[in-house]
């Protein structure tokens, strides 16, 4: 994945997995190798990481006027993972 700079209508973007669990080990891979490069890319946008044990795996980004969409990554592996994460981050254009 090439990091890019988001649209200025994106304000947060929330990740919640399980520490351990199996359904959650593409978005966590996807964190791993993708959050350095999206935080370089995107200094002043907050990107919330949060595991917890038995949560399924989801990304929420808030946008404009406290718009907010999820998307659930359970069980996907890290390339539908990323092209799900793409696919919610430009609705922000």
């Amino acid at each position: 994945m090439s990091a890019r700079a988001f649209s200025k209508s994106l304000k947060e973007l929330r990740i919640h997995f399980s520490q351990n669990s199996p359904a959650s080990r593409g978005l966590r891979d996807f964190i791993i190798k993708s959050y350095p490069d999206l935080k370089k890319a995107n200094p002043g946008l907050p990107i919330l990481i949060r595991e917890a044990s038995g949560v399924e795996s989801r990304i929420i980004a808030r946008f404009d006027q406290g718009r907010e969409r999820k998307v659930v990554v359970d069980n996907f592996n890290v390339g539908d993972v990323e092209q799900k994460f793409n696919t919610l981050v430009s609705e922000a254009n």
